[in-house]
């Protein structure tokens, strides 16, 4: 006896959706919330902020589901709503504050290297140990892709101040990567030694 495994196509999630089937909401939900819990985790800190992100940018998603427009992937529109909600969650928050500086920096280099796995989840590990203000704005900018423009807008800051922030993310990201290539070091000579 054979089974078939019924998938749902895209298609098929969002016109369930539509009309409100909560079938429909779960497959969807199952299918892009471990990538946008992920996604959440990279923007804060505190994995009870992540899912409070989470659940409320996918009820939002529920709610307009009827803006999508087949333009683009829905997976990229269901990411603008979940990287908003992270956002507020940033913009609530007390602790939470820029440091403004009105130098404009221009030709910032940018962090990639997807030739080795490891390099970039261990460049992911140390975006976490970023503060706050400098980890939204790298991942916007360099992850996300953003316009500084872009950032602006959504945070409420000056573009010069997502500049500025840009450029002390990098600092502090080479500053980790130093301290780390100071410890192998430290640790190959130690063996060697042995």
């Amino acid at each position: 006896m054979k089974f078939t495994i019924y998938r749902a196509s895209e298609q098929d999630m969002i016109n369930g959706c539509l009309r409100g089937d909560r079938g429909a909401q779960k497959r969807l939900y199952d299918t892009y919330s471990p990538k946008m819990y992920a996604l959440c985790n990279r923007y804060l800190k505190d994995p009870m902020q992540a899912q409070d992100a989470l659940v409320t940018a996918f009820t939002r998603i529920f709610e307009k589901i009827n803006q999508y427009s087949g333009q683009g992937s829905l997976e990229g529109w269901i990411k603008i709503i979940v990287i908003r909600e992270a956002l507020t969650i940033i913009r609530k928050n007390q602790h939470f504050r820029f440091e403004a500086e009105l130098e404009t920096i221009e030709n910032l280099a940018g962090f990639q290297n997807e030739s080795d796995p490891f390099e970039l989840e261990y460049l992911l590990h140390l975006i976490q140990e970023l503060p706050q203000g400098y980890r939204t704005i790298f991942n916007l900018y360099a992850i996300e892709g953003f316009s500084h423009k872009e950032i602006a807008e959504q945070l409420h800051i000056s573009e010069n101040t997502s500049k500025s922030q840009l450029s002390r993310a990098r600092v502090f990201l080479q500053q980790l990567l130093l301290k780390h290539d100071n410890i192998q070091t430290t640790k190959r000579n130690d063996i060697s030694t042995r």
